[in-house]
């Protein structure tokens, strides 16, 4: 089986490639733009493997995407390139714009003109999976969980691409019968992470010892998945799940800002004691417009019909993250240090 993945260069689909290469012995088709947040070095450990292939292109580039479907006429796709940083999306809305729909919709047109011509001898057997996030349900209450049937309601422009990329693959599904699945998860979190994202900025800048910045009143609750299972699950829905569904994806782990932040801290208290506890550098700054209260996810639908189940809970999963920040400084300090940009290292100074 050949898989594409676009975005593998990134957090999730780096995870994806390192289970779907490391630990099912499968081909991967690696396309990726290599924008800021993508490394290369986060798939190392596989791409010596005679599986695994890179192609430096952006899902926007309809004759690029075309050259990939023909050169290696893949089985499966699963959709992992995107803008995915909800303060960059307010500041620039343009790229989140580009990239998550019209990327989209490139990509799938790709593939059905691929599949319609070449590639219509895998047409009754292929897959794409629109991996996508629970951001576009909006903002739960107290109580209550989104289910699959939640209605979209998005607060952010990142949120508001994602939503419009899932509508563009279920109308896809409808009016071409084009395989399409989508899934919805939680926030993700674990070893690869970009650094200006909460839980890798929270571990690095109290290593280095500078504040550490939490929205508002921190209250603001997330339920939190493991990469690594987020990438068993992707697995699950592209071959067992059935196309024109929705499947979301959580941890169970809902926690608020702050008691991540301070778990971040007691685990570091343990593993890299300073002279002081690191919770001393919390810092609460001004919140960001429209964020979201809490999110908190019914996985319910994927293990009932598909037998996938979160394995890492919150308090393993933070303290192997940690412990991989603390032991990896050769992949994150070019990144803090601005001499790593798009993939390569010393190139340029860091965005």
């Amino acid at each position: 089986m050949r898989i594409i993945v676009t975005g593998g260069a990134g957090f999730i689909g780096s995870a994806v490639i390192r289970h779907l290469i490391g630990d099912l012995g499968l081909s991967v088709v690696n396309v990726d733009k290599l924008t800021y947040a993508a490394n290369l070095a986060s798939v190392a450990a596989v791409s010596d493997r005679p599986g695994y292939a890179f192609v430096h292109a952006d899902i926007t580039d309809r004759a690029a995407m075309d050259a990939v479907f023909r050169r290696f006429a893949p089985d499966a796709v699963i959709n992992l390139a995107a803008e995915s940083h909800v303060d960059r999306s307010i500041d620039a809305p343009d790229a989140f714009l580009t990239t998550n729909v019209l990327g989209t919709a490139t990509l799938m047109q790709a593939a059905r003109s691929w599949l319609d011509g070449e590639g219509r001898g895998k047409a009754d057997r292929f897959r794409f999976l629109q991996v996508s996030t629970d951001e576009v349900y909006g903002s739960l209450g107290e109580t209550g969980l989104f289910t699959e049937e939640t209605p979209y309601d998005p607060s952010s422009p990142y949120s508001a691409s994602k939503a419009a990329a899932d509508h563009l693959a279920m109308a896809w599904h409808r009016t071409y019968g084009f395989p399409a699945l989508v899934s919805n998860c939680s926030n993700n979190y674990g070893p690869y992470h970009f650094p200006e994202k909460l839980i890798p900025l929270i571990i690095l800048n109290a290593l280095d010892g500078k504040p550490l910045p939490v929205y508002g009143d921190g209250r603001q609750v997330r339920d939190w998945l493991y990469v690594e299972d987020h990438a068993r699950a992707l697995v699950a829905i592209l071959t067992k799940g059935r196309p024109g569904r929705k499947y979301n994806v959580g941890g169970g782990n809902e926690r608020t800002n702050i008691e991540v932040v301070r778990a971040i801290c007691a685990v570091l208290d343990r593993l890299h004691p300073g002279a002081a506890p690191h919770d001393r550098l919390i810092r609460h700054v001004a919140d960001r417009p429209g964020h979201d209260r809490r999110y908190a996810i019914d996985a319910g639908r994927i293990e009932a019909e598909l037998g996938w189940r979160a394995a890492v809970d919150f308090e393993a999963g933070i303290e192997r993250t940690v412990a991989w920040y603390l032991d990896r400084r050769d992949w994150w300090e070019p990144i803090r240090s601005g001499v790593y940009q798009g993939g390569r290292l010393g190139l340029a100074a860091a965005r």
